[in-house]
C-alpha cells in the first residue's frame, strides 16, 4: 500500500490518464444529459446564443415521432436476442472440444481468435462477396449471365436445393422468402427482409464466437480436475458431468460474456454496414435493417443534436435495464 506522504505521486503518474478520461468520457456524458434534456437543441442555435427550454420534449419526439425509431428498436432486439443465444452456445462447444484434444490446441486456438482481431467492416465486406450475385453484361441486357456466389454454389452442389424445392411446395408461407429459382437473392435488389437478417445473423454469431470461446476456454482451463476424475471414478455420463459440473462451474464466465454479448448486441452498426453499406439495407429498401446506433449516427448530420441525444438516452437506458435483469438472474443462478 503507498505511504499517505508519498500518496501525491501516484496522482501525479495518474493525471494524465485522469485528465484524458475526463476530458473524452466524462464531460461527452454529462454534455449530452445536457442536450438530451434541451429542447430544440442545435448546435448553430447554441454559437448564435438562442435560448432553450428545459424539458422531455426530446425524448418524445424520439420514441413517438422518429419515422424509424419503432423499426429500429425492433431490429435491434431481433439481432440481439437471436445472436447472443446462439453464439454463447456454439462458444460453449468449441471451448469444450478445443479443451478436450491436445494435438495441434494451440493452433486452433489462434485459428479460432483470428476474426476478433479483424477489422470488422474487412469482414463484411467478405460476406457481402460471399452471399452477393454477381452479374456479368456481353453486349445487351439480354445478354446478362448472372454467377450465384459461393452461398448459392454451396446449396447446389451440396444437393440442398431439391430440399428448398420441397420445404417451398409444402410449407410455401413459411419460408417465403426463398425462390425457386437460382440463385437466392440474401442481401441484392429484390432480397427479402428474412433473407438480409439471416445474412446479419449469420455473420455476427460468427463475427461473436472467437471472443466468447477465449473466455469460456480460460475458464474450462482454471477448472479443478478432480471434479472430472470423481466423475470418472463414479461413472457418471459425459451429458451429466456437462451440466452438473462443466456449466456451474463455468456460470461466472456465461454470465459475463451474456452480458457482455447484450450490450454489444445493442450496439450493433458495423457489421451491417460492413455487409450493406451506409445505406443499412438492399438497394430498393435504404435503411431496412438499420438500428438503435444506425439511427443516431443517420440523425447526426441533421444538426439535430437533441434529438441525437435523446435517443443515446434511450438506448442507454434499454442497455441498462436488460443488464440489470441479467445480474439479477446471475445472482440466482451463478456459482461463484
Amino acid at each position: 500500500m503507498v505511504d499517505s506522504k508519498q500518496q501525491w505521486k501516484a496522482w501525479l503518474y495518474l493525471s494524465p490518464a485522469i485528465v484524458l478520461l475526463l476530458v473524452f468520457t466524462v464531460w461527452p456524458i454529462i454534455n449530452t444529459i445536457i442536450m438530451a434534456f434541451t429542447e430544440g437543441y442545435t448546435a448553430l442555435g447554441n454559437i448564435g446564443e438562442q435560448t432553450f427550454q428545459f424539458g422531455i420534449g426530446n425524448f418524445t419526439k424520439v420514441i413517438f415521432k422518429f419515422p424509424d425509431f419503432k423499426e429500429c428498436l425492433i431490429n435491434t432486439m431481433i439481432l440481439c436476442f437471436a445472436t447472443v443465444p446462439i453464439s454463447t452456445f456454439l462458444a460453449l462447444l468449441i471451448a469444450v472440444c478445443l479443451n478436450s484434444i491436445k494435438p495441434l490446441q494451440r493452433l486452433l486456438q489462434t485459428i479460432f481468435f483470428l476474426p476478433y482481431v479483424t477489422n470488422s467492416i474487412a469482414v463484411g465486406m467478405v460476406f457481402a462477396a460471399m452471399f452477393n450475385i454477381v452479374g456479368t453484361f456481353l453486349g445487351s441486357e439480354s445478354q446478362l449471365v448472372t454467377s450465384p456466389g459461393i452461398v448459392n454454389y454451396f446449396i447446389e452442389i451440396s444437393g440442398l436445393g431439391n430440399l428448398i424445392e420441397w420445404l417451398l411446395a409444402n410449407y410455401p408461407n413459411t419460408i417465403s422468402w426463398l425462390t425457386t429459382t437460382y440463385p437466392i437473392s440474401w442481401i441484392n435488389d429484390g432480397s427479402t427482409y428474412m433473407a438480409n437478417m439471416l445474412v446479419i445473423i449469420v455473420y455476427i454469431v460468427w463475427n461473436a464466437l472467437p471472443f466468447k470461446i477465449l473466455i469460456l476456454l480460460g475458464g474450462l482451463q482454471s477448472v479443478n480436475k478432480q471434479y472430472y476424475e470423481a466423475a470418472k471414478v463414479d461413472g457418471t455420463s459425459r451429458t451429466r458431468v456437462f451440466t452438473n459440473i462443466t456449466i456451474p462451474l463455468l456460470s461466472p464466465m456465461l454470465a459475463y460474456v451474456i452480458i457482455t454479448g447484450f450490450i454489444g448486441g445493442f450496439k450493433e452498426y458495423s457489421s451491417i454496414v460492413g455487409i450493406f453499406g451506409e445505406s443499412m439495407g438492399p438497394p430498393h429498401d435504404p435503411y431496412r435493417l438499420n438500428t438503435m446506433v444506425g439511427l443516431i449516427y443517420k440523425e447526426l448530420p441533421l444538426n439535430q443534436y437533441g434529438r441525437v441525444a435523446a435517443a443515446a438516452l434511450v438506448l442507454f437506458a434499454i442497455i441498462f435495464v436488460i443488464t440489470m435483469i441479467n445480474l439479477w438472474v446471475s445472482k440466482k443462478k451463478v456459482h461463484y
